[in-house]
C-alpha cells in the first residue's frame, strides 16, 4: 500500500463478507466502524447468534459495531458521520438509503459477485449456473438510488465448470472478491481509479439478466423439462436452498426430497417423466429428453445421502415410484 491508511466503515452481514474485510484489515486499511445485521435466534433452543462479521469484528477488531434495527435512524447516521471514514464498503448487506451511501467523501463502495450489468440483484451465484453460463465474476460499483445501477469501479472475470455447484462458486467468489476489494480501496486512495456508467458497457436491455431473490416455486423440479436444465437447476441451488421434489409410491404418501448433484445421462429406453430406473446401485430418473442420474439427496427428515445408501435404505420397490 502506497498510500496514508483509509478510514473504512465496513457494512456486511454473511461468511462471504468475512474475507474481504480480513483482506482488508490485512492490507493495513483502518476500519473505523462495522455495520451488521442484528443478532437473531438460532438453533433448537433459539439462542441469539451473532453474524459472522459481528463474529470476526469481536475478536480482530477494536471499533465500534453498529447492528441497526432501522438504517433511517437519524442517531445511526450521526453515529457514522462521527467516525469520519474515507469510505462506506458494503458486502452482502441491506440496501442503504440515500442519506447513508452519501456520507463518505470517496464514496460508498458494494462488491457483487457478478459482471455487472449482468445479473443484477440478490441472487447472482444461483442464478448464473441455472442459465448454464460459462462465465460470471465480481465487481466493485458505487452505490446510487437504484440496486445494483452505480457506477462501475473494478471487475474481475471467473469461469464456471461445467459441473460446479453454488457452493463452490460462492467460495471462489469470495477469495477473487476480496482481492478485488482491497485493489478498489487502494485505487480510490491513490485517485488512479476512474468509475464507468454500466450503460458503457454496451450491452441491449433484452439481453440484460437478473438475479432476483430466490424463492421456494424457484426451486421445484418439473422433471418435464430437459436433462442439461435440470442438471443447471440442481447445482445452481446446491447446497441452498436446495432444488427438490417428491417421491411418489402407491399407497404411501408422497416424501419429499432435495437432489444436490446429479449427472446427465441418455435414456435407454423412453419412459413417462419422472419414472425412475435402478441399475447397479444407480439411480436414474427419465427427464424430458433423456435421462439424470441422481447422485446425492436428502429424503425429508434424513441426513443427505448418496444414491446408493437411499436405495439401500429405501423399502419396497423402487422402480415401481417415481418423481414429481
Amino acid at each position: 500500500m502506497s498510500h496514508a491508511p483509509v478510514r473504512i466503515v465496513y457494512m456486511g452481514t454473511p461468511e462471504f463478507a468475512v474475507a474481504p474485510l480480513d483482506e482488508l484489515v490485512k492490507a493495513g486499511n483502518r476500519i473505523v466502524g462495522v455495520v451488521t445485521a442484528p443478532d437473531k435466534p438460532s438453533g433448537r433452543g433459539k439462542k441469539l447468534q451473532s453474524p459472522a462479521v459481528r463474529q470476526y469484528a469481536d475478536e480482530h477488531l477494536s471499533c465500534p459495531v453498529f447492528q441497526p434495527e432501522k438504517l433511517r435512524d437519524p442517531e445511526f447516521a450521526d453515529s457514522l458521520r462521527a467516525l469520519e471514514a474515507d469510505i462506506f464498503m458494503v458486502v452482502a448487506f441491506r440496501m442503504l438509503p440515500e442519506v447513508i451511501w452519501k456520507l463518505p467523501p470517496k464514496g460508498t463502495v458494494n462488491l457483487h459477485a457478478s459482471l455487472l450489468p449482468q445479473y443484477r440483484g440478490a441472487a447472482p451465484i444461483n442464478w448464473v449456473i441455472m442459465n448454464g453460463e460459462e462465465e460470471t465474476g465480481v465487481t466493485t460499483f458505487l452505490i446510487d438510488e437504484e440496486i445494483d445501477t452505480g457506477r462501475i469501479l473494478m471487475r474481475e472475470k471467473v469461469w464456471i465448470g461445467g459441473d460446479e455447484t453454488a457452493g463452490s462458486l460462492h467460495d471462489r467468489l469470495m477469495v477473487t472478491g476480496s482481492e478485488l476489494v482491497v485493489r478498489t480501496v487502494d485505487g480510490l486512495a491513490s485517485g488512479n481509479l476512474q468509475a464507468t456508467e454500466q450503460s458503457a458497457f454496451d450491452i441491449p436491455v433484452g439481453a440484460l439478466k437478473k438475479a432476483p431473490k430466490i424463492y421456494r416455486e424457484d426451486c421445484r423440479i418439473n422433471w418435464m423439462d430437459q436433462t442439461r436444465s435440470l442438471h443447471n437447476l440442481v447445482r445452481g441451488l446446491s447446497p441452498y436452498p436446495g432444488a427438490f421434489c417428491y417421491l411418489s409410491c402407491d399407497g404411501n404418501d408422497e416424501l419429499q426430497v432435495k437432489i444436490f448433484e446429479t449427472r446427465p445421462s441418455k435414456s435407454i429406453e423412453r419412459r413417462n417423466a419422472g419414472s425412475l430406473r435402478v441399475e447397479k446401485q444407480q439411480l436414474y430418473v427419465q427427464t424430458g429428453d433423456g435421462e439424470l442420474e441422481v447422485i446425492s439427496l436428502q429424503p425429508a427428515g434424513k441426513r443427505r445421502m448418496t444414491a446408493a445408501d437411499f436405495l439401500n435404505g429405501f423399502h419396497g420397490e423402487i422402480r415401481a415410484c417415481k418423481m414429481v
